[in-house]
């Protein structure tokens, strides 16, 4: 008795189903048919917001139906314009208060809870990381309240500490109140940073630290040595994205000052000049030219930051 065997024609002669056209096609394009929802929400509301603020940056609008090309005025006044010089100055003021005092405390702050004789080292975390939380509304509301004259908690503890007197009025007087809105983003933020900088403590090599001990290193060399260069990419990481949140300063300031720009201007941001612009005035053309300054701003800082820092080399 032989065997043979029967085989299933193909669909085609010659052809196998898995090798068919269709077959190709449908593998071909299935990964774009899986990212295609993503693809079009973006288009939608991503890419095509962008390239019509690009275009309304050379228009003068009230409103979203009348506009009228002006070209590069709105660039023009916009430079001319003493109060975009109060803002600039303003948001770097607060970028570089907020960033070199944010940042040495939240590492500072990641050392300390990444020590393994510190009690309730879990309770800590979570009580530095829940400011942010809470979002910087509730917080500008809170904050408003502690810088109260005569009965703001903060008033009171700065009185009986330093002496300083209980009618300071922090949000009323032009020279405090930058120091006010920096004050409320390091409760706010150094938190938040701490979590990549107790992340980033916990993945440097431990033999590192045990040839620095036997090398005879101190702690101070021991943290220039072996810590700084381990957790360098986080820390240029948390460096980036801190400048670029702190060029996006608005809610904060216009909270804690009752949705304004406070005394003489003081409080008064790059995102907040925006606003006032676009939203209130109704310039939505003249908003898109600072939006996209604001952008090209934060682009050139951060590739500075990124060249200074060696990021570029891969840290070397």
């Amino acid at each position: 008795m032989s065997n043979t065997v029967v085989s299933r024609p193909a669909t085609q002669p010659g052809l196998h189903p898995k090798t068919s056209p269709w077959h190709s096609l449908q593998h071909r394009i299935a990964p774009y048919l899986f990212i295609s929802p993503f693809l079009l929400l973006f288009a939608v509301f991503g890419l095509w917001p962008i390239l019509r603020s690009l275009v309304l940056a050379f228009y003068a609008t009230n409103g979203p139906k009348s506009q009228v090309f002006v070209g590069w005025n709105n660039f023009r006044f916009m430079f001319g314009d003493p109060d975009f010089h109060t803002a600039v100055w303003n948001t770097l003021v607060y970028t570089f208060w907020s960033v070199f005092l944010q940042l040495p405390l939240a590492l500072g702050l990641a050392i300390l809870l990444n020590q393994r004789w510190l009690k309730a080292r879990d309770f800590l975390r979570l009580a530095f990381f829940s400011p942010n939380l809470l979002g910087q509304v509730f917080v500008g509301v809170l904050f408003s309240v502690l810088f109260v004259p005569q009965y703001g908690l903060l008033n009171r503890v700065l009185h009986a500490l330093f002496g300083i007197p209980l009618d300071t009025k922090w949000l009323s007087n032009p020279a405090l109140v930058m120091p006010a809105i920096v004050l409320t983003s390091l409760w706010l933020y150094v938190g938040f940073n701490m979590i990549y900088f107790l992340a980033a403590l916990q993945a440097v090599d431990t033999e590192q630290y045990e040839a620095a001990d036997v090398d005879g290193a101190n702690p101070w060399q021991k943290f220039w040595a072996v810590t700084m260069p381990g957790i360098r990419p986080v820390a240029v990481f948390v460096l980036v994205t801190a400048t670029i949140g702190s060029f996006q300063l608005f809610e904060l300031p216009y909270i804690m000052l009752g949705n304004s720009a406070g005394p003489n201007n003081a409080g008064l941001t790059v995102v907040m000049y925006l606003y006032n612009n676009g939203f209130i005035t109704g310039d939505l053309g003249y908003a898109s030219a600072v939006g996209w300054t604001l952008a090209i701003g934060v682009l050139i800082v951060s590739l500075f930051q990124m060249r200074l820092t060696g990021a570029w080399k891969g840290g070397d």
